[in-house]
């Protein structure tokens, strides 16, 4: 049965259909069976019963509910019959008197629309009837200038089809008046614009500052702004022209007055002065001819700073030569680096102050810069830098004047009128370039001059007992010489603030340090004092190893100063009170991402010349170790295991002690580390008290991997040799001589020995603790970090004879 209880009669029947166990009453064969089909059937009745009542008490429900529809439809019908006679009597004539309406006030609407329209019109003719009127008044008698530029400005607002319209040529002109409004108003601007250029130029004559600001402002109120802007800065290029004149009027009366930064000086003063008046005057202009509107004047003075500037410039070509000097410079020879990374030729151990130069024979003072004075081309460059600098303060502030003050937050750029100036070009040419060529000259030349005056420092010995001379560090003399050229020239170059100077300087730099300076030290270590015994299996001689330690020391400490100087450009020291310091390289290169290249290219002249450094101390370290260190720790290291004997008992170390006239069995315990001590003194000490900190540290990392070598290798060699009284021996003996080699707190030169330190530990283990390891290791819980194989560590275990 649904739910809605509204099944036909075969759904009923269906639904309850006899269960397929009960039997049919034919198929009956006993009473019990009847009776069974008989409370089948009378179930199944009763059942089929009620569902029927259900349906019928349903279709009477169904019948009262299709009634009270019927009804509410008959009353429905009623009022349908009603709405259609309101709409067609009622509602008809309403709409019809609402569109009336609607059409009438969209007429009244159009009516005040052009009532409103008319008496603007009639507002504005008024208006320019007053102006046209105004403007003629003014201009007459009272000769009122302010007023007219005024009333023009009123009739400037007042829309061109008002003026040129019909009504207005109707109403304007009087009799005083006769032309047309917008005639009169185009020729009072002429007559206003002419008689203002007059008076401007006038007071300009007579230097009236304050009249000339008087007609300045009333360009604009004519619509002249051009003529205005134009006509100001012609009157303030002409202060430029005459101040910069007179600079270099003033400069030309006696012969010292063009040394030193004249020129620089001059140049500055010719920005100062133009940046005064940008700064002066732009509140002027842009309050009275719009925002921006300065621009224009700037684009005019920067056309008088071509020319001022280019004057400037020229003058100081010619006055200093600078043509001449960059011919000098480009064909100088540098003979000497060139004769010294040539085959040597000479007997090794001549003084480097006697190095011969081209024309010098043995006197390196004679000829010794070849017709090119440092001296002047060290001037040149500082004079060159200042005008750079300057160049670069006033294209910053320029660039700021043109971006605008609403626009703080947008990177700066070099303006257009900078970029495409006539002095932007002569300063590539005359500046840039010769400063870049001779920079060039002046670091090399510089790096070559010190090799010449270089001097090693004297009264250094490989004798402990002597003392030395100095202070640590000993380095040869072009290493500090170099250094502070290589400051001074990075300094000069950055605070040129130009990004195509430091280009070309760093680079530079970078590469004159690899190729000579490096160069130079790198041939010396080669062909001069590298440290070859003289005889075959003989030691080098004592000169040779020092030269040679102070070459390694100097490489060393050039890296230092490389590194503290660009670090020191990289990252300033922090102000005091723990306020954050700015930047110094986004102040002197503010423009687009000129920082971050100048950033990078510090970085990479120190990365670079660390890495050349590093390389050649290597191989330096390599050949002291090999030449010196492991010659003379052969003979310690037969020394130190002279006569060793670990398969002797308690007795027998009685016994040699009493030998050797000594009660304590114990003073011969610590014979081996004693022995190595004292050899390994004799040999390290000396160099350690001449080599640089770091440079022993890697000598000893070199020594202590050879160390470890030929100890694992006789700890190996005493199998089956020694009993456990010995193997205790032999681990206190390595210990001890560990001990001395990592002394002054290289502990982690101790890592070097791990394989001979777990050796002998492994030896000296008892038989429970190795039982216990082999059990971690089986467990996976192991602790100890092996260096040594799972076969060297039983190897190990049966070093100890049974």
């Amino acid at each position: 049965m649904s739910p809605t209880g509204l099944n036909n009669g075969n759904d009923i029947s269906s639904a309850e259909e006899p269960p397929a166990t009960a039997h049919s009453m034919s198929q009956s064969s006993s009473i019990i069976a009847i009776k069974a089909s008989l409370a089948v059937l009378h179930t199944r009745d009763a059942a089929i019963t009620k569902r029927l009542q259900a349906l019928v008490s349903s279709q009477a429900e169904l019948s009262r509910e299709l009634g009270r529809l019927d009804l509410l439809r008959a009353h429905l019908g009623t009022q349908v019959v009603h709405t259609r006679d309101i709409s067609n009597g009622m509602l008809d004539s309403a709409a019809g008197t609402a569109s009336h309406l609607s059409s009438k006030v969209r007429e009244l609407d159009l009516e005040k629309k052009r009532v409103e329209e008319t008496l603007a019109v009639v507002e504005q003719v008024a208006e320019l009837k007053a102006c046209v009127q105004g403007v003629v008044g003014s201009m007459g008698a009272p000769q009122d200038w302010e007023a007219a530029a005024g009333y023009i400005a009123r009739a400037n607002k007042i829309p061109k089809h008002i003026i040129e319209g019909k009504f207005a040529a109707r109403i304007v002109p009087s009799v005083e008046v006769p032309d047309a409004p917008g005639v009169t108003i185009e020729s009072a601007k002429e007559s206003l614009c002419g008689l203002f250029l007059r008076e401007f130029e006038k007071a300009a004559e007579e230097g009236d500052g304050s009249k000339v600001t008087r007609f300045f402002k009333l360009f604009p109120l004519i619509g002249r702004e051009e003529t205005g802007l134009e006509v100001y800065g012609r009157y303030v290029c002409q202060g430029v022209a005459a101040r910069a004149r007179g600079s270099l009027r003033e400069g030309t009366k006696g012969s010292s007055g063009k040394d030193g930064f004249f020129y620089a000086n001059a140049l500055t003063r010719l920005f100062e002065h133009i940046a005064q008046i940008v700064e002066g005057h732009g509140g002027l202009v842009e309050r009275h001819y719009g925002q921006g509107r300065m621009v224009k004047v700037i684009e005019r003075l920067q056309v008088e700073a071509d020319v001022q500037g280019g004057i400037i410039l020229d003058m100081w070509s010619d006055e200093r030569s600078v043509d001449r000097r960059l011919t000098d410079v480009k064909s100088y020879p540098f003979s000497f680096l060139v004769q010294s990374f040539m085959a040597p030729q000479r007997n090794v151990g001549i003084s480097r102050t006697n190095s011969p130069a081209v024309g010098g024979g043995t006197n390196g003072r004679v000829s010794e810069d070849e017709g090119v004075d440092m001296k002047e081309i060290d001037g040149l460059l500082s004079e060159t830098a200042v005008m750079l600098g300057r160049w670069s303060l006033y294209s910053r502030f320029l660039g700021g004047k043109c971006r605008g003050a609403e626009k703080p937050e947008e990177p700066l750029e070099m303006p257009d009128l900078l970029v495409k100036s006539a002095l932007s070009r002569k300063i590539q040419g005359r500046l840039t370039t010769p400063f870049n060529v001779m920079t060039l000259f002046f670091f090399r030349r510089s790096v070559e001059k010190a090799f010449q005056l270089d001097e090693s420092p004297t009264g250094l010995s490989l004798n402990p007992s002597k003392p030395l001379d100095g202070n640590p560090p000993y380095i040869i003399s072009a290493v500090d010489d170099v250094m502070y050229i290589v400051n001074t020239v990075l300094q000069r170059s950055l605070s040129t603030s130009q990004r195509e100077v430091v280009a070309s300087a760093i680079p530079t730099i970078g590469r004159v340090l690899g190729t000579d300076f490096v160069g130079m030290i790198q041939r010396k270590m080669r062909d001069e004092c590298y440290p070859k015994p003289v005889i075959q299996g003989g030691f080098p001689p004592e000169d040779k190893i020092i030269s040679f330690t102070v070459l390694i020391n100097s490489l060393d400490v050039a890296n230092d100063y490389i590194a503290r100087i660009v670090s020191s450009r990289l990252t300033p020291p922090e102000p005091p009170h723990g306020s954050k310091a700015p930047n110094p390289l986004h102040e002197m290169f503010p423009f687009n991402h000129d920082a971050n290249y100048v950033a990078h290219a510090l970085e990479t002249l120190n990365v670079t010349f660390s890495h050349k450094t590093m390389e050649l101390i290597t191989e330096g370290l390599n050949a002291m170790f090999k030449e010196v260190v492991k010659l003379r720790l052969r003979p310690v290291l037969s020394e130190t295991f002279r006569d060793l004997d670990y398969s002797l008992t308690e007795e027998d170390l009685a016994d040699i002690a009493r030998e050797n006239e000594d009660d304590e069995v114990e003073t011969l315990n610590d014979l081996v580390a004693r022995r190595f001590e004292h050899g390994w003194e004799a040999v390290m000490k000396p160099i350690q008290r001449l080599m640089q900190p770091k440079c022993f540290t890697g000598l000893l990392d070199r020594t202590a991997d050879f160390l470890a070598k030929m100890f694992e290798k006789r700890v190996w060699n005493f199998a089956g040799k020694m009993n456990a009284l010995g193997a205790q021996r032999m681990e206190r003996d390595f210990s001890g001589i560990i001990g001395v080699v990592a002394r002054g707190g290289r502990y982690a030169v101790r890592d070097a020995f791990a394989r001979v330190s777990q050796i002998c530990m492994l030896v000296n283990m008892e038989d429970e603790e190795w039982e216990a390891i082999i059990e971690e290791e089986q467990q996976g819980e192991e602790e100890m970090a092996w260096v040594l194989t799972e076969d060297e560590r039983r190897r190990a275990r049966a070093l100890v004879r049974g």
